[in-house]
Formats: C-alpha cells, structure tokens, sequence
C-alpha cells in the first residue's frame, strides 16, 4: 500500500495498491519534489472514469513502470471532484499543448507545480500513433536531466499561455438575444436532438436557456432534444437516470458512468421542459414524466447515502459473468437474455419496444436499449420492473459515496421543483434530507467544505460552485416548504461567496481567498458539464434577493451577470445557465418576471393544488413561497396575507395584482405585465 491507502477520496483509495509511490495533492509532496529537485507526475481523474481504470490496470499497476517512475518523479494523484481547482488549472494546460482534453489527464510539472508535458491517456505499449506511458516518462525525465534550460523555457511558455488564458473577456454592455439563438440553431442536430456531432452531451443548461425564452422554435428545440435523449440509449431505460454523454450523435452508445451532476441538472431541464409542454402533446409529455419519476427513483434506490445525502456518482465498469470487467456490461441486452427474463411474448415485444438486434448496437451482439414508439405504459412499467430485477443480480458498477456539495446541490433545487410541480411530498422529504446532511457534514466552522465521506468533512474549502449551488438548494427547499431558516442558512453562504470570491470587477473566482494558493487563481465563466460558479451564483443571489427583499443581493447577481455577457454572446452553447439568466432580466425589464409569488395554505396537508400551479405556471425567474398565515422569516411576504382558503398573491416589484383563490386567477395575476 502506498500512501492513498489514508485518502479520503475513492479514487484515491483505488490506488492504494498500486506499485508507483503516490502522493496525494498538499503541502508534503510539492515540499518532497523541491527537496529532490524530480519533476511531478500528476494524474487527475475520478472514480468512474473507465479510461482511469484502464491506465491503472495497464500502466500504473506495471512494476517496471514504477520502478522508472519512483525514481524518476514525484508522483501525484489527484481526485478532480475533490480539487477542482486544481483539475482546472492544468487541463487548461493540456487543452494548449494538445487542442483536447480529457481523464486521465496526465501532466508533468516542474518542482513548481508549472506544466511542460501534458496528454490524456497514454498505452502501456506505442498504438496508434500514441508512444507508451513507460516511453513518455523515460523522454521527459532524460530531458529534465540533459535539457533542462529548454524544458524550462516551455513550461515558462506555457504557463505564460494559461494565465492570459485565464483573463476575462472584455465587458460588453449590449447583448443580441436573436443572434445568440440564431447561434444555438445553427448548432442543432435536426436529425438527432441536441447540438453539434459525436460525442454528444446532453446539454441541460441550453435546454434550459431555450425554455426560457418560450418561442416556438426554441421550445421545438430544447422538447425534441429531450424525447430524444428520453428514448437514446444514454437513458438507463430500466433503472432511470442518464449516462454521461453518447459516443455517437445519435444517443445510442453512452459513455456508461453515471454522474450526479448531470442527473441533477437534466432532473431540472425535464421538469422545466415538462412545463412548456402543451396538454396536447401527451406521448412527449409522458416521456419527460417518465424520465423525471426515473432519475428520483434511481437517486433513492442507489445513489442515497447513510447521512441522506446523494452518492457522487456509479462506475462506467462492471464485472460480466466470466469475471471479465469492462464497459456497460451491467446496462446491455441481447434477444436472448430479454427472453431469458421475460419469457417468450414479453421478451419478443421488449426487443422491438427497446431495438434490441441480433447483431448487437454494442459490442459482442449486446445492446443498449432505446424506446421505439409509444408502447402501452402500463406493459412497459411492467417489463422495466421485471428487467430491474433480474438486473440487480448482475454484479453492479462500484459507487463513489463521497458527497459533493455542489452537485447535491442542484440537486435539491431540481428537486423542489419536481415535487412542487408533480405533488410528491416525498420527494420534498428527500430534499430536505439531502439538505440536513449537507448542513450537518459539509459545514465547518461556518463555512462550507468541498466534500464529505461517511460523515466526515474533506479538508478542501468549498468552491464557488459549491457556495452557490447549495445557497440556491436551501433556498428553494425554505420557499416551498415555509421554513426561513433554509433561506437564512442560505443568506449565510452568499455572504461568504461575497466576500471570499470577488474579483473586483463585479464577477469571482471560482476559489476562496482562503483555499490554497495555485499558480493561477481558477476563474471559469463559461459553462460546460456543470454551470459555472457564477452563473449558478447569479441564480441564488436572484432567488435569495427575492425572497428575502434585498434589493443588495439583486444588484450583485446583475453586476456579475455583466462579466458572464461576452460569454453568453461569444459562446452560447458553453453559457447556458448565463444565457437563461441574461433572459430572465430581459423579460423583467419588459415587465414580466422576476415576481414573488406567496401561496398562503391555512391548512397543509400535502401540496396544494394552487402551489402545484404557481410552480406549473410561474414564469421563468419567479420566487413561488409556500406557507400557513403568520409565516415568518420572509421579510414582509406573508404581511397582511391572512386567508381563509389556499390563496396566492403575486407582486412584481412594487405592484401587486388581486389575490386569486383559483388557478385561472393566479395564472392571470403570474402572466400579468406591471
């Protein structure tokens, strides 16, 4: 065992054994590589990721490969989930001395922690064009020792290319919504759903922009591109959920790990899609139910932690009956194994409904599953649930239990809103279960951690995403529910985020002033998997400024809406979160949006009809609070509202409309103009 065996982080522990002597990330490796004058090896990757597992079967688990290594270099891992910063600093790195990144991302650096080499995953023998790890690591040390001058020169070089890459774009002060749109639509696969070729990702964070702004073209969009990945093989058909991306532009091979973040915010995406969906469209809005009610049953089933929060994410790897691990295997089907579960007629009638063909859409004549058509729902739940079974008896991909605070996050706000939109009070209850965790075991000392494992909080400081991502949860977990002291809580985080991040210019950092100090101090606007920490900070100081009637808190989300304008201009499809934000104000300052919406209950039993409705009808950027009279902690929201009946107010600045005892009324008073 190497020094991983004490790390916190499963990926790191999934290390431990290798024969390269690893240090995690801190203060004691970069002291050892000053003090032995080697270079670093650094590997950043996460516990799902099956190109990681792949070099460490090959590579790091080669003896003679860490015999040269041990020797040659100090040998870093690094968990990206943990560090992001860190992952940040040097996949910039990779991305400019390759065009391209990715995990494993494998960089050497100087004894300063500045990069000279870097590339992704590398075969233990020369492939393709690629030299082998071992011939990749016996180049670079013979140049440390013989060139060192010129190797230094091009780590100078390249760190010179990363800091200016890591400057802002220059503020603008206009913003062109129709050539933005026009930008997304140019991207679109018509075809196929979603935007550009293979691999595709599921893109939630346009989809959400695109929902937004509610024409037409923009909601056949952001609607097809939902039925599609809905019915792709990137969506587990049986234990809901979806997989990372698809490695074909037609969603049908996934990349088969199954994170948290995506799930939460594709959770978002489909209930907001949902709710633009007209009545008339039922298969489109089944499916998007469907997909809905499958990632909150995949998320209780397998992804809950003991603490009650959600589970980073599930291996892309698994084990098939010959012991041989590798891809997918626990997700794919063949004709016969669907008529070894279900029996002749069911399993004849699944083959068709799920595409699965004799010749395979995998490898070895497997298949992934996608919907074909509009099969009966009531045989098709009957067929998922007997495929669920005899699924659970596979041997299952490994979990990653540490919780993430960002990603749980999302979560929870993805999460209120599907319960307040479809009536599941024990989907609430799972909010506020993930809420409690994260208020008990990521938060040290009144601030907040990156991550925690069985109860214990990381060592890592929480990053901006992190900050904001957990304001916006509480907050909206507090407005549904009635309870001020999640969107209290919630003031608590962003006033740290204020403090501890801002960059000067109205925007922030994606680190603290109190994390530890890089090269480069990580500053992202632009979106990618996972909305940036601004962007996502944008969206909680709204909600919380509403909320809690700070008008401060407001103008901060507009000042650090204007760093993320150029992004939302000159890259819409990476600026999603920001983009839908830019059209919220938008629509406010035509005077639409940006409402409180207060729902006073005398009675509560389960969610109400007009809180469903004010959480169905509200328009983008609406603030909906839930709560009996005499609700305190909402500012003056619940002031004068005593009512005999479920009743809403709805005021947009310093107009309020009739109160409305009915949904036509409450929808009428919503989609009124001041």
């Amino acid at each position: 065992m190497n020094r991983l065996a004490e790390a916190q982080s499963p990926y790191l522990r999934q290390h431990a054994d290798n024969p390269i002597d690893w240090w995690p990330w801190g203060p004691e490796a970069l002291a050892e590589a000053k003090k032995s004058g080697r270079p670093i090896l650094l590997s950043v990757g996460y516990a799902a990721c099956h190109w990681c597992h792949v070099m460490a079967h090959e590579s790091f688990s080669d003896p003679n490969v860490a015999e040269f290594v041990n020797a040659h270099f100090v040998a870093i891992k690094v968990d990206r989930e943990e560090r992001p910063d860190v992952d940040s600093l040097y996949m910039q790195a990779t991305q400019a001395l390759t065009g391209q990144g990715g995990w494993p991302n494998t960089v050497f650096l100087t004894p300063d922690t500045v990069p000279f080499f870097a590339g992704t995953y590398f075969p233990p023998e020369r492939r393709g064009g690629l030299p082998s790890f071992l011939e990749v690591c016996q180049a670079l040390a013979a140049a440390w020792d013989e060139r060192r001058e010129e190797v230094l020169g091009s780590a100078d070089a390249i760190l010179a290319h990363v800091t200016a890459e890591s400057g802002v774009l220059p503020a603008t002060e206009r913003f062109d919504v129709w050539a933005t749109l026009k930008a997304l639509n140019e991207a679109y696969d018509p075809i196929h759903g979603g935007f550009g070729g293979a691999p595709k990702f599921p893109a939630p964070l346009v989809l959400d922009a695109l929902v937004v702004k509610g024409e037409p073209a923009t909601l056949e969009i952001a609607q097809q591109t939902l039925d599609a990945m809905a019915r792709g093989g990137i969506h587990d058909q049986v234990g809901g959920g979806f997989h990372r991306y698809s490695v074909d532009d037609a969603w049908v091979v996934p990349h088969f790990e199954k994170m948290l973040y995506d799930n939460a915010l594709l959770l978002g995406a489909y209930v907001r899609g949902w709710r633009r969906t007209p009545d008339h469209d039922p298969a489109l809005r089944w499916n998007m139910e469907r997909s809905i009610r499958g990632i909150v049953a995949w998320w209780q089933r397998e992804l809950l932690t003991e603490e009650g929060a959600l589970a980073a994410s599930l291996d892309a790897d698994s084990s098939d009956i010959r012991g041989m691990v590798g891809e997918g295997f626990y997700y794919v089907w063949s004709p016969e194994l669907l008529t070894d579960a279900l029996g002749a007629e069911d399993g004849d009638w699944a083959t068709s409904v799920f595409h699965v063909t004799k010749a395979g859409t995998f490898d070895e004549g497997l298949s992934t599953l996608q919907l074909r058509g509009n099969p009966d729902a009531e045989r098709l739940s009957s067929v998922v649930e007997r495929l669920q079974h005899v699924r659970s008896h596979r041997f299952k991909p490994s979990r990653d239990d540490k919780v993430v605070a960002s990603w749980n996050g999302w979560a929870v706000d993805s999460l209120v809103q599907a319960a307040m939109v479809f009536g599941e009070p024990g989907w609430l209850d799972l909010a506020r279960s993930i809420s409690e965790a994260l208020w008990q075991h990521n938060m040290v000392d009144g601030h907040l951690r990156r991550v925690s494992l069985a109860g214990v909080a990381g060592p890592d400081e929480g990053a901006l995403d992190d900050y904001a991502a957990v304001a916006l949860g509480w907050a909206r977990l507090g407005a549904a529910i009635g309870e001020a002291v999640w969107v209290q809580r919630a003031e608590g985080l962003l006033a740290i985020a204020l403090a501890d991040f801002a960059a000067g210019d109205g925007g922030f950092y994606d680190t603290s002033a109190r994390a530890e100090a890089l090269l480069v101090r990580p500053r992202s606007l632009t979106d990618n998997p996972t909305p940036s920490g601004t962007s996502t900070l944008v969206a909680a100081l709204r909600l919380v400024g509403l909320l809690a009637d700070r008008d401060d808190l407001l103008g901060a989300a507009g000042a650090a809406l204007g760093t993320l304008r150029p992004y939302t201009t000159a890259v819409p499809r990476f600026a999603g979160w920001a983009l839908a934000e830019e059209l919220i104000s938008d629509e406010a300052r035509k005077g639409l949006g940006q409402a409180v919406c207060v729902v006073v209950e005398p009675a509560s039993e389960g969610i109400s009809d007009l809180a469903r409705a004010a959480f169905r009808m509200a328009p983008a950027g609406t603030a909906v609070i839930v709560g009996p009279p005499g609700t305190t902690g909402f500012a003056h929201h619940f002031e004068e509202r005593d009512a005999e009946v479920v009743s809403g107010y709805v005021c947009r600045g310093t107009t309020c409309f009739a109160p409305a005892t009915d949904v036509e009324g409450l929808r009428t008073a919503l989609w009124s103009r001041c």
